[in-house]
């Protein structure tokens, strides 16, 4: 049971996903300085310090087992989290406890940790983001032919599918995709720099040989999962890493807060929904509505998470020559908070795009409403067929289209044009040789094509690439 006495982040009790609170966990932090610290005693060993195979065994099998009491009332007294974990694990392997940590200053375990956490954490991301991007072009597909009102100004402008809408809420994840992607593979690990950044307690060690040195750093990323360190660096790794990062993750929160309000407007059109579970409360004092509270959530969330990147901005601008210290306390809530808003937009999601709601007969409905204003130019061109004057029936058209506008806006009547045209008789047209143009499919387009086309081109290569890491399961609690 929860301790109600204390505050807790409601991205732990009601948003993010076990698996990314785990990543941003004092177990993996910890468990990562611990294989950090492994790393180096072991590269230094091959490299002919006097480390011993014994003690680099003896450090792998103290990884997991860490003391927290230990290390929190050390820390007390030392007032150093590092140098605290320093000693708790020299308890546990008293016999490396002389090697641990030799040569090294605190950055080494702190930041090449925010490092790897940041790579993991964006691995997870990515694994959800595809999985939507793969439900909404399931969904695309499906209703690809669907024709639905298209909007300028939030104003009926042309005719467009269910399904190509769809296609560019898909696009704009693509985009996010291969963000993340290239931010990913171009992520670094700090390496051992030492306390400034000039590898000096290591050329201390190594008697003057910078070549061993630079392999020093080498063998610590092989083993941590890198083939790349900074290649020059203060005492941290640069602080604009971090806003790089987050800036992917707010990439994925604009493109969120797109598609939640396309969804919460086309709910409000009565054209879609969002999932809306059998016993879901809508209102506590109007038990009619069907709120889209999930595409309200995301937009809060998405918002939360675009302003979170001015955190590691104004960090990466504030740091002093080598590196101060104002970094650490905005740092460990700002990169960690930001990955858990975003893990929990893609698992509200994942949830949505899995169980879109479309009503078609509403869809059309709204279609046909304004079909007559959009299919006016090809009545047009049949009136001019049969003998009539292009100019004259232009403007006719224009009239009667303000006529029947203002029927529709002023009196709450329906759209009566094709009524006024064919009582016209310079048209030459009946309502039956009207109604005839009035096919909806026949005024979107490519819109089909173009959904095929772009499920076949840009995210069927996606999904083969990411083959079997497309189907993250989200749980959302509320």
């Amino acid at each position: 049971m929860n301790d109600t006495s204390t505050y807790e982040s409601p991205f732990c009790t009601r948003y993010a996903s076990k698996e990314m609170q785990y990543i941003f966990s004092a177990d993996k932090k910890f468990t990562t300085w611990r294989r950090l610290w492994v790393a180096l005693a072991r590269a230094e060993m091959i490299l002919g310090l006097p480390v011993t195979e014994d003690q680099v065994k003896e450090l792998e099998a103290h990884i997991d087992d860490i003391d927290y009491e230990c290390a929190a009332e050390r820390e007390k007294q030392v007032r150093h989290d590092v140098m605290a974990h320093v000693y708790t694990y020299g308890k546990a392997a008293p016999g490396a406890a002389g090697i641990i940590h030799l040569g090294a200053t605190s950055c080494y375990v702190g930041d090449n940790t925010d490092v790897i956490i940041m790579r993991d954490a964006l691995e997870l991301v990515k694994e959800k983001l595809v999985t939507v991007i793969r439900q909404l072009s399931e969904f695309a597909d499906k209703y690809k032919d669907m024709p639905a009102l298209a909007y300028t100004h939030l104003q009926p402008a042309q005719l467009t599918t269910v399904g190509k809408r769809a296609t560019l809420w898909i696009n704009e994840l693509l985009i996010d995709l291969d963000e993340l992607e290239y931010r990913t593979s171009t992520l670094k690990l700090l390496g051992s720099k030492g306390t400034t950044g000039t590898q000096a307690s290591f050329m201390e060690l190594f008697h003057g040989d910078s070549s061993k040195v630079k392999k020093l750093e080498m063998l610590i990323a092989k083993e941590m999962g890198f083939d790349k360190v900074v290649p020059v660096s203060g005492q941290t790794y640069s602080r604009k890493t971090d806003y790089q990062v987050l800036s992917s993750l707010s990439n994925i929160a604009q493109s969120a807060m797109k598609f939640a309000n396309d969804m919460r407007i086309l709910q409000n059109f009565k054209e879609m929904e969002e999932p809306f579970e059998k016993n879901q409360i809508g209102s506590s004092a109007m038990p009619y509505k069907r709120n889209p509270m999930r595409c309200e959530r995301i937009t809060a969330l998405a918002r939360y998470l675009m302003i979170d990147t001015l955190n590691p901005a104004f960090t990466a601008g504030t740091q002093w020559f080598e590196r101060t210290l104002d970094d650490s306390a905005n740092k460990r809530i700002s990169v960690a908070e930001g990955f858990l808003a975003c893990d929990a937009i893609l698992n509200i999601m994942i949830n949505v795009t899995s169980g879109l709601v479309v009503y078609p007969k509403i869809v059309r409905r709204r279609v046909m409403a304004e079909l007559p204003f959009m299919a006016s130019e090809n009545i047009m061109m049949d009136a001019v067929e049969r003998g009539g004057n292009r100019q004259e029936l232009h403007e006719k058209i224009r009239t009667y289209a303000m006529q029947a506008g203002k029927m529709v806006k002023e009196e709450g009547l329906d759209n009566d044009l094709i009524e006024r045209i064919a009582a016209d008789p310079s048209f030459g047209l009946t309502r039956e040789d009207i109604e005839k143009t009035l096919v909806p499919e026949n005024y979107t387009g490519r819109s089909s094509e173009q959904v095929t086309e772009f499920i076949e081109d840009c995210v069927a290569p996606v999904l083969k690439r990411y083959a079997g890491k497309a189907n993250a399961t989200a749980e959302i609690n509320v």
